[in-house]
């Protein structure tokens, strides 16, 4: 038995291994997974090369350390990939994901299957064993690592909707493929007929449960986190404990996919934990992950690739024209996959359309790696299985992966390159030659200014800006229309404002200035100002920031509830939601009007700032038009809301100046250690105000002068027979052509009555819907909110009792619809003269 100690110096040394393989790969040009493969095929190829050698028995123990380590497919299963998965969820941006989701779930499930059936059916008549080892060999090799594709994607600025289909594919591709891998491994140890329906069934229950109970338990850890107080080290522990506990629960305890309940929990965590967790903490959390996952996935395909000379013994050349076919197989299910499904999807405007260029490098990016080999594995130590089988199995899928990463993986930048995909856009080329050229001489002057300051050598300055003014003087300098159109480079600085206002959000979190759903709501705004900016330019920017104001589809569900039902919880809650997303928005954009004028100006010019800066006025003006009609409305609301906001920021405020201060060396740790106890005692996490609708029948009974004359009795005996009702603007209260049902009151807003011929407004103390009671006629007009409304309706049979039982209000409204008679009257007569002309 191995000793502990010793085991554990040689993963320390495997460590070093990693550590310097890192840069060394960056150094040679080579994907990391390509020099950890060779480093361990070397070492698990030593003790071979020690008895063919000859060389002293002394040598044995060294090199037989490395193979005959206490590490099984178990091992790398339970241990290491729930890290790799959860990591892979919470780096994802869920937000952006979702809105492909179709695509990316076609690309990575269907395209799993296919993978799995296309390599299956090709070896079928030449491998000799039933059809579903082949399949399971499918399944082992569907799993792809396109790391490479996707950082040089980010490298030349690739559109990001692009980057977001690879990464959701590869995120969802592998997490199928093992949930396959399980489903096709079951069939096979059962004994019984091979049933393809019946596994695909217990497949996508597999896939689906494992879904399900994942973003579940992600979104639990997300309603206890708050609990910790913003402890960044106990939020880490939690989410490392949810990795592997709803791991460990979904595969023993619900008997669905862990691997996919893994990655459905980080995703959970990701979608809500940018919003709820403080930004600062954020990005520990992400860090530490993004660590733990290099750990992980270096090990992993370290000890894995240590394994392959054992998994290759005795390959022959039969096993040879079957690793042909397969590699051959695999690449056509993924041209098949590219080429057929995707022009599908972007003909039906479910994705945007990639041209082939990029179809190309995502296809011989595909690279198989370690899950790979694990999953060949966890295939050989099934006992189920066959010798022959197992051989099958693992010398096909370890020659598989050592084609893709020493034939694909080395040629990727030279096949990236020969694609023209290395060079950055034209829009990119104009912005770097410009923030090169204000850098330059910013930092020329700099440095001119330091040696004045300190008394240096003129010649010493000289020398070192001369590197800098030499660019400058060499650089195409020509006027930016002449290079790039304006429509392109005010997409760009319109790029520029909405990643900005991202940044600005998160300024909001960490200040907790705004509630985590309200933090949420913006950064999915950002985000589509920014892929609008980028797609349509000025008109999507526009377009976007005009759903912005929309009301989202909760807000209909809830306004549903509250109208059909009653329900008024739900409708405040969404009304809360909406005053203070308005009113931080409105912040956001007078802070990038400053932006606008400090920074945007002096990297793109004068001329594009007033561009920008018209159309950020034109945003602030909409949200504060509607902001001030929700303030109109409910000014306690909106006074309470801001002496929270003006709370917050003085907290805020006086934890900076104590921080500054502590940064400067003017106070000591004991000191600034008691400061910020002292803030703590506050309430440095003020709950929001509570939303009051305000439908008191009572209070909007006493807002009507048509019911002012009532005593006391008679305005009791009216509020039972009143039903409130708040619209929003723009809503339909009443349709043309509809049959008249009700009266309605407006104790405050403002609607519009939509006539034939013209429009007319009413506002608080004025009613309409009268007409249609008083003639029996159908409704002649729309009536539309412009604004919030309060009203009070009254239905066809309480109004009749009503104007019975109040002659004082029946002859005040009787002279209002005469009024309108008239009025009506002599639209139509206008209406009639202008036809004789």
């Amino acid at each position: 038995m191995l000793d502990t100690a010793f085991v554990l110096i040689v993963i320390t040394a495997l460590l070093v291994i990693v550590g310097f393989c890192q840069p060394l790969a960056a150094y040679l040009k080579l994907p990391p997974p390509v020099l950890l493969g060779v480093v361990g095929v070397t070492l698990g190829g030593f003790p071979a090369l020690v008895s063919q050698l000859g060389w002293s028995t002394r040598a044995h123990p060294f090199a037989d350390i490395f193979v005959e380590l206490p590490v099984n497919s178990a091992t790398f299963i339970y241990v290491f990939l729930p890290l790799l998965v959860f990591e892979a969820g919470i780096a994802t941006d869920v937000r952006r994901m979702m809105k492909d989701a179709a695509p990316i779930l076609l690309l990575a499930v269907v395209a799993t299957l296919i993978a799995t059936a296309v390599v299956g059916l090709a070896l079928w008549p030449l491998s000799g064993v039933p059809l579903v080892v082949c399949l399971l060999l499918g399944a082992v090799v569907a799993t792809t690592d396109p790391a490479a594709v996707i950082a040089i994607f980010r490298d030349i600025g690739a559109p990001a909707r692009l980057t977001r289909l690879v990464e959701g594919e590869a995120l969802l591709n592998d997490a199928a493929a093992i949930a396959l891998f399980a489903v096709l491994l079951g069939m096979i140890l059962s004994g019984g007929e091979p049933d393809i329906g019946a596994g695909l069934r217990e497949f996508f229950v597999s896939f689906v449960g494992g879904g399900a109970l994942g973003l579940f338990a992600g979104r639990a850890l997300m309603l206890v986190i708050p609990w910790v107080r913003d402890d960044r080290l106990a939020e880490a522990t939690l989410t490392l404990a949810l990795a592997y506990g709803v791991f460990i629960a979904a595969e023993r305890l619900f008997h669905v996919s862990g691997i996919v309940a893994v990655l459905g929990a980080g995703l959970a965590v990701s979608a809500l934990g940018r919003s709820r967790i403080a930004p600062r903490n954020w990005s520990f959390l992400a860090d530490l992950w993004e660590q733990i996952a290099f750990w992980a996935r270096s090990l992993i395909f370290v000890l894995a690739s240590i394994l392959v000379p054992r998994l290759l013994g005795g390959v022959g050349t039969h096993e040879l024209v079957m690793l042909a076919v397969l590699s051959a197989a695999a690449f056509a299910a993924r041209i098949l996959v590219l080429f057929g499904l995707l022009p599908p999807l972007e003909f039906f405007k479910l994705t945007q359309p990639i041209n082939s260029a990029y179809k190309l490098a995502i296809i011989w990016g595909g690279l198989r790696g370690a899950l790979t080999l694990v999953l060949a594995l966890a295939a050989t130590e099934s006992r189920a299985l066959g010798p022959e089988t197992q051989r099958f199995i693992a010398a096909l899928a370890t020659g598989f992966v050592l084609f893709t990463l020493f034939v694909n993986g080395t040629t990727l930048r030279f096949v990236i390159a020969l694609l023209g995909l290395n060079r950055l856009s034209p829009r990119h080329q104009v912005l770097r030659d410009r923030v090169l050229a204000l850098a330059y001489a910013e930092v020329s002057d700099s440095v001119r200014h330091m040696a004045q300051h300190h008394s240096l050598t003129p010649s010493a300055v000289e020398r070192v800006i001369q590197p800098y003014q030499a660019w400058i003087a060499s650089a195409d300098i020509r006027d930016d229309a002449e290079r790039l159109p304006e429509r392109d480079r005010l997409a760009i600085a319109l790029v520029a404002l909405a990643n900005q206002e991202r940044v600005l959000v998160l300024e909001t979190r960490t200040g907790r200035i705004a509630s985590p759903p309200t933090v949420q709501a913006l950064l999915g705004i950002a985000d589509t100002l920014l892929e609008r900016a980028q797609e349509e330019g000025r008109l999507g920017y526009r377009r976007a920031a005009a759903a912005a104001l929309s009301f989202p589809l909760e807000f209909h569900v809830a306004y549903f509830l509250y109208r059909h039902f009653g329900v008024q919880l739900f409708l405040a809650d969404r009304l809360a939601d909406r005053v203070e997303l308005l009113l931080v928005m409105r912040l956001l954009l007078d802070r990038l009007l400053s932006f606008n004028e400090e920074r945007l100006a002096v990297v793109f010019g004068e001329r594009l700032a007033e561009f920008t800066r018209e159309i950020v006025r034109q945003r602030r003006d909409e949200v504060s038009d509607a902001f001030d009609a929700l303030a109109r409305q409910y000014p306690d609301y909106i006074a309470a809301l801001e002496m929270r906001f003006l709370r917050q920021s003085a907290l805020r405020q006086e934890m900076g100046q104590y921080q500054a201060l502590f940064e400067e060396g003017l106070i000591p740790q004991e000191l600034y250690n008691d400061l910020k106890r002292g803030i703590a005692g506050t309430n440095t996490t003020e709950p929001r105000p509570r939303f009051e609708i305000g439908l008191d029948t009572h209070r909007l009974i006493e807002r009507l002068d048509i019911l002012s004359a009532l005593d006391e009795g008679q305005l009791q005996r009216v509020a039972k027979l009143l039903q409130p009702r708040v619209t929003v603007p723009n809503q339909r209260i009443i349709r043309r052509g509809d049959h008249g049902d009700a009266v309605f009151f407006i104790a405050s807003g403002a609607v519009e009555v939509r006539l034939p011929a013209r429009r007319v407004r009413l506002g608080s103390g004025e009613f309409f819907g009268e007409m249609a009671l008083l003639s029996g006629h159908r409704r002649q007009a729309d009536v539309v909110a412009l604004t919030y409304c309060r009203l009070l309706v009254l239905r066809k049979a309480d109004f009749e009792r009503f104007l019975a039982a109040n002659p004082e209000a029946r002859k005040l409204i009787n002279d209002i619809v005469q009024a309108r008679l008239a009025m009506n009257r002599g639209d139509r007569d206008r209406a009639s003269d202008l036809l004789s002309l």
